[in-house]
């Protein structure tokens, strides 16, 4: 699922958190027209590859809505779980008539939102990178990942949660781990460096037992090359999908790495969501399972 946004700018109640995003231009209505072209853009791009792709139409008065993988998770087995988001301005996502529409399809498995009113948060597969072929769940704590709530979370779903601190340029904790890592099909993309040394060596060791690790530096990281998701068409055929600002950070033996186990990589220019948002790629795909 991709929300097209209404209404998207600058997000001035998670700027404290979100370092990566830059405060609006005068001409606010100039972001808004530019991230409509972009959204549609990169929603297309995936379809035109055999990417199913269902798209709602966001609201006004949720400058962040564009980014629809935060409020809400599926699972196979057709569960769903809803998560407490840090900004009001966010909390408005959760639309009923979309939640009526998810559950059309899905049974809710967990619904963790009402933790808002004590200050707690957890921000759905953007809080916490979820392996899910192996049950185990890598998060990055920060103001928007509680980690009594990954407690709730882990022991309900059946996952095993391997917790670290990380710290950005700007000295504060990443704000997302699906900003710092991904993890596809027998790999993941991992911005090392910004996890704390003290939790390095005991990520690598867990992640390597699974994956092979494709080391990010903290300029990719700034570049949003840990923002990406793996898809797969309905041709059979699998994606990794990054911006195109990503995917030209990325060394070529890095692709190279990649192309080893995806059939192709997938990007698009979506630099003005980037620039605003202070999200990339992976932030705008709920994926559906």
């Amino acid at each position: 699922m991709m929300m097209e946004p209404v209404n998207f700018h600058s997000n001035t109640e998670t700027m404290a958190t979100n370092t990566y995003q830059q405060p609006d231009p005068n001409d606010i209505h100039s972001v808004q027209n530019m991230a409509v072209r972009e959204f549609r853009a990169f929603r297309d791009t995936l379809v035109e590859r055999g990417i199913m792709v269902t798209t709602m139409i966001g609201q006004h008065g949720s400058p962040d809505d564009i980014f629809c993988n935060n409020w809400v998770a599926t699972f196979h087995g057709g569960e769903l779980v809803y998560y407490p988001m840090l900004a009001p301005n966010r909390q408005r996502e959760r639309r009923p008539e979309i939640m009526q529409i998810l559950e059309q399809t899905y049974n809710v498995a967990l619904d963790l939102s009402a933790h808002e009113r004590h200050g707690k948060f957890l921000e759905s597969t953007g809080s916490h990178w979820c392996d899910r072929v192996n049950k185990i769940a890598y998060a990055g704590l920060s103001a928007r990942t509680n980690p009594d709530l990954l407690k709730i979370w882990a022991d309900k779903m059946g996952y095993e949660l391997v917790t670290f601190e990380t710290q950005n340029h700007a000295g504060i904790p990443v704000y997302h781990t699906d900003v710092l890592m991904y993890i596809g099909s027998g790999y993941a993309g991992v911005c090392l460096d910004c996890i704390l040394p003290i939790y390095r060596d005991m990520v690598i060791s867990k992640l390597s037992k699974t994956h092979e690790i494709i080391d990010l530096s903290m300029d990719q990281l700034k570049s949003f090359c840990g923002n990406s998701l793996e898809l797969r068409g309905t041709n059979d055929q699998t994606f990794l999908v990054m911006s195109s600002g990503a995917h030209n950070a990325l060394r070529d033996d890095q692709k190279t790495k990649l192309l080893n186990y995806v059939d192709d990589i997938v990007h698009s220019d979506i630099t003005t969501i980037e620039t605003y948002g202070g999200g990339s790629a992976r932030c705008m795909l709920l994926e559906l399972f």
